[in-house]
């Protein structure tokens, strides 16, 4: 083997191990002779990428290859042929295979890492119907987005996607999912090559806003308005849970901004739903009321903002 093993896998001699190790598998997924059925110079070159990276991804192979102590097949006799030799083997017995990717080793748990899982079924020592070895890998992931309404995201739900082939995928929806969440559907990707078992589908979860609830943690928020006659003498009220409505007590002398917590009714019953006042003055204040506040002030004047005046 003539041509110096970094030109092979198209990196400098300054590589790091991480440089040439994905230089490699970007060439492997172009070249694998499964992925290109009777391309022989995909074939042949996918051989040279395979040994020119079970050296070079070797520490001390890489160092005596540098150094000149070994050539670029990786024996110390320049007379060596491509595939090693046994050194002890009687006559000097050739390293040999039908398949003829003898140098590939342990590249099983590569090919493992980079199309998402391990080899299975025939892997490497399987038959294709070619009379060669057969590769079998997991199919790809296929991913998708899904945005869903904010209720179903907190109460969990089931719902259909439908997949640019008209096919469609059920999801069900857990109770509480995060937007930007990725549920997993096990075996609902792409098929696999050879005996290589199917994707899965990875689902991202858009959560859309609603009008009214806002989410903190597991905790709901609600800002509730309430009216005048409300906030000074207190009573039953009705107000929305993301499980349906539920009647709360305002305290008399409420006050904007004061919050109130109604325990469970949060996401999964584990968080509460935090209640914000918001006194809300009538649309129009009519002489009935301005004359009683009139009267009222004489007597029972207060300053809503000593306590800012003495920090400020």
């Amino acid at each position: 083997m003539a041509e110096d093993l970094y030109s092979v896998l198209g990196v400098a001699k300054t590589a790091s191990a991480d440089e040439i190790t994905k230089a490699y598998r970007k060439l492997a997924k172009k070249l694998h002779p499964d992925l290109n059925p009777g391309d022989k110079v995909a074939e042949e070159k996918f051989k040279a990428i395979s040994h020119a990276y079970s050296i070079l991804k070797d520490a001390e192979q890489r160092g005596k290859y540098d150094r000149g102590e070994i050539d670029a097949s990786g024996q110390e006799k320049p007379e060596a042929r491509y595939y090693r030799e046994y050194a002890g083997g009687p006559g000097g017995a050739r390293y040999h295979s039908s398949a003829g990717y003898e140098d590939m080793g342990d590249f099983s748990d590569l090919f493992g890492d980079m199309f998402g899982g391990g080899m299975r079924g025939a892997g490497m020592g399987g038959r294709s119907q070619r009379g060669g070895a057969r590769f079998s890998m997991p199919g790809q992931d296929a991913q998708y987005h899904l945005d869903i309404p904010f209720l179903d995201a907190v109460n969990g739900t089931k719902t259909r996607i439908t997949l640019p082939d008209g096919s469609t995928l059920d999801v069900t929806i857990p109770p509480g999912v995060n937007a930007g969440q990725v549920l997993r559907l096990k075996g609902k990707g792409h098929p696999g090559l050879g005996e290589g078992p199917p994707g899965d589908a990875l689902v991202e979860v858009g959560v859309r806003p609603h009008p009214v609830f806002k989410r903190e943690g597991n905790d709901i928020v609600v800002e509730l308005p309430i009216s005048l006659d409300e906030a000074v003498l207190g009573g039953k009220v009705e107000i929305p849970t993301i499980g349906g409505k539920v009647a709360m007590t305002v305290p008399a002398g409420a006050n904007s901004g004061q919050t109130l917590r109604l325990k469970g009714r949060g996401v999964k019953g584990k968080g509460d739903q935090l209640v914000k006042l918001n006194v809300v003055m009538p649309e129009k204040v009519d002489d009935e009321l301005k004359a009683f506040i009139e009267e009222w002030k004489t007597t029972h004047a207060y300053d809503p903002r000593r306590t800012m005046k003495e920090q400020a």
